[in-house]
């Protein structure tokens, strides 16, 4: 039907020509059988012309079914997803040049595009048959269209048989349901121990104009234990230094006393050295139990019981509890925030005290200072002493460089304002010191 279109399209336009020179045939005919010529000589001019007028018309048939063929070719090949051809280049500037040209660039951009496309959709295969998260894929009837090899795995099962089956038979309904990204204690065939926690997200996309539904599963409950162990083995590290601390001069004096008391004769001044050793067990046993305190209070933290109360009248309260050295408050704007009062006085508190046991080292003083940014309250501590020499381990539970120190003090003051939805920093300043940066959400400015 196309060449039959073509064929019609270019004897429309042959004919076209030959209607275009007919009045001048006719015309030069007219003058050549009135112009008293010989007969020979007008019956050979009239064929001479009647023979040029048609092999000039009829050599527009090539010129035009060849350009339409090679166009055909290409739009065919191009169809077919062949991009191996191309038109033969044309010069000049004319219309049917420019169309070739055109022709041949559009076979490179999607020459182009297509193998960008295989490659990209190779490496997808290769990502989802490497990657250790089970990916599903579930038309709007909830049957399983793609499936990637961790996911065979998880339900210990091969392709051929997953494909095609409902949600509800592999035992991920509920993973289709809810919101978007969840939590599950799921069990499956491929994972051994039972049930674990599963992180589950879902998303959609099209294939082919149908709608899916992806699913991918990851396993939380590895990533849960080992960050537990972690967090296990900082504990007992940390508690263990901190007791071991103690324990070492009790044990130590435990045995010089029990040396000196069966010793025959006593020394004159045994009753001096027993009370000295019995001081020494005393203030470690208070040390160790100031420590089990503070680790008491940092796990148990009570949720806070928020009411507005304004920022300037608690910064003032709190810095003048600090007498060691000078803490100048730089009074920042007028503004509120939904806090509780107690455990904001001791997340204050630890600030201006950490900062002020830093600034005795230089002979220096604190700076408070406050300013409001879109809905939140940004108050910072600033002290002028030797600045951050551990940053690594600043929020580490029971890590200290205070001789006297429980390490505790900051963990528990972040804690606090993450319990407030804020949030704790520290650095130190370029020019020397540190500087406590305490971020909480706040009174809107036009409230």
């Amino acid at each position: 039907m196309a060449d039959e279109r073509r064929l019609t399209y270019v004897r429309r336009v042959i004919g076209l020509a030959l209607l275009a020179g007919l009045p001048a045939v006719v015309v030069g005919m007219v003058l050549l059988w009135t112009g008293h010529f010989a007969a020979r000589v007008e019956w050979t001019l009239t064929v001479l012309v009647i023979a040029c007028w048609l092999l000039v018309t009829l050599a527009l048939r090539p010129r035009l079914q060849i350009p339409l063929q090679t166009l055909s070719n290409l739009l065919a090949a191009l169809r077919e997803g062949d991009y191996s051809f191309r038109a033969r280049s044309v010069s000049g500037e004319d219309p049917l040049a420019e169309l070739m040209r055109e022709a041949n660039a559009l076979i490179d951009l999607l020459r182009a595009q297509r193998l960008n496309a295989l490659e990209a959709t190779t490496l997808l295969r290769k990502v989802m048959a490497e990657i250790d998260v089970a990916v599903f894929a579930f038309d709007d009837e909830q049957r399983l269209r793609l499936v990637n090899r961790a996911a065979e795995r998880l339900l210990a099962q091969p392709v051929e048989r997953l494909l095609g089956a409902t949600a509800n038979e592999l035992g991920l309904s509920q993973c289709l349901e809810g919101e978007t990204r969840t939590v599950l204690q799921l069990s499956f065939p491929g994972v051994q121990g039972g049930g674990a926690r599963w992180g589950a997200s879902r998303t959609e996309f099209r294939q082919g104009g149908l709608p899916l539904q992806l699913l991918v599963l990851t396993d939380l409950s590895r990533v849960l234990r080992e960050e537990e162990l972690q967090a296990w083995q900082k504990l007992v590290r940390v508690l263990g230094h901190e007791i071991n601390n103690s324990l070492a001069p009790i044990t130590s004096m435990a045995g010089s006393l029990e040396s000196l008391l069966r010793r025959e004769p006593r020394p004159l001044d045994w009753e001096d050295d027993m009370i000295r050793s019995l001081r020494v067990i005393g203030s470690r046993a208070e040390s160790l139990s100031r420590f089990t305190a503070a680790y008491s209070s940092f796990a148990s933290l009570p949720k806070p019981r928020l009411r507005w109360m304004p920022v300037g009248a608690w910064v003032q309260r709190v810095a003048q509890l600090e007498s060691r050295v000078p803490v100048m408050v730089v009074p920042g704007p007028e503004m509120k925030i939904q806090a509780d009062p107690d455990q904001m006085d001791q997340l204050l508190i630890n600030l201006i005290r950490n900062g002020a046991e830093a600034a005795l080292e230089t002979h220096s003083g604190v700076r408070v200072s406050w300013r409001r940014k879109g809905a939140s309250l940004y108050l910072t501590v600033e002290d002028g002493g030797p600045g951050i020499s551990n940053p690594a381990n600043l929020f580490v539970p029971f890590f200290t460089t205070k001789p006297n120190g429980a390490g505790i003090g900051l963990v528990l003051s972040r804690q606090i304002a993450e319990a407030h939805g804020g949030s704790l920093s520290l650095r130190n300043l370029s020019d020397g010191g540190a500087q406590a940066r305490l971020v909480l959400p706040a009174e809107p400015p036009d409230r």
